[in-house]
């Protein structure tokens, strides 16, 4: 019951009223009967990643694009991940989002608008931006924000806006996220799951052991 009724209040602030003015109707006219749209299995929800598949060393990371830490963690300690371990192909790293917040899924929703192809290229643009795109208080600027990142990934306003007003795929979404966190026991951003252990946030050198110990194993 109260997985029920997270997933419920989840979707209410997803697309409620900070939706509600971006993509109003323009027609004060009787809407056309239409058939709802399909659901979507959360199970086929993919979860993207970088490296290769086959790497000895596998991390999870539990993120929010809302959360500072989680920022701060691509910031500083990424990219040094990433030349190391990433690029050398000793570890692969998998993205589980985490939606705390509205604003969190929307901008899942609109990295994930481009596929496998962009989402790591916009998931960079959306943590370096972090404090400009997530500052507002208005939603509907929030929502303009996005899109604005989503057009410099190469997206036109009619792909946003499809993606930004799917209710199956933030139903499924959350759904997937509720299931994920619920497995792993996390409770908080970011978390790391380094070849089946947890961790909390940590900074390089401890990840670095941590790493380094896995591919001595």
């Amino acid at each position: 019951m109260a997985k029920t009724r997270a997933t419920t209040a989840a979707l209410a602030l997803i697309l409620g009223l900070g939706l509600s003015h971006a993509f109003a109707q323009t027609t004060t006219e009787a809407p056309a009967t239409t058939t709802a749209p399909a659901a979507i299995d959360p199970a086929t929800i993919p979860d993207y990643g970088i490296g290769q598949m086959d790497a000895k060393v596998k991390i999870v990371e539990y993120l929010s694009f809302t959360c500072p830490h989680c920022a701060d963690f691509h910031a500083e300690v990424y990219p040094q991940l990433k030349a190391d371990y990433i690029d050398t192909g000793k570890v692969r790293l998998e993205y589980h989002e985490v939606y705390f917040d509205r604003y969190g899924l929307w901008a899942a929703m609109m990295a994930r608008c481009g596929g496998e192809m962009r989402y790591m290229g916009i998931t960079d643009m959306i943590y370096d931006q972090q404090k400009e795109w997530a500052a507002s208080d208005d939603p509907n600027a929030v929502v303009e924000n996005l899109k604005k990142i989503g057009r410099t990934a190469g997206m036109d306003d009619k792909t946003l806006d499809a993606c930004m007003k799917d209710a199956p795929m933030a139903e499924a979404l959350v759904k997937h996220f509720e299931t994920n966190m619920a497995a792993d026991k996390v409770e908080g951003t970011p978390t790391f799951i380094i070849n089946g252990t947890k961790h909390t946030n940590m900074p390089y050198d401890q990840l670095k052991a941590v790493i380094d110990a896995e591919l001595a194993k």
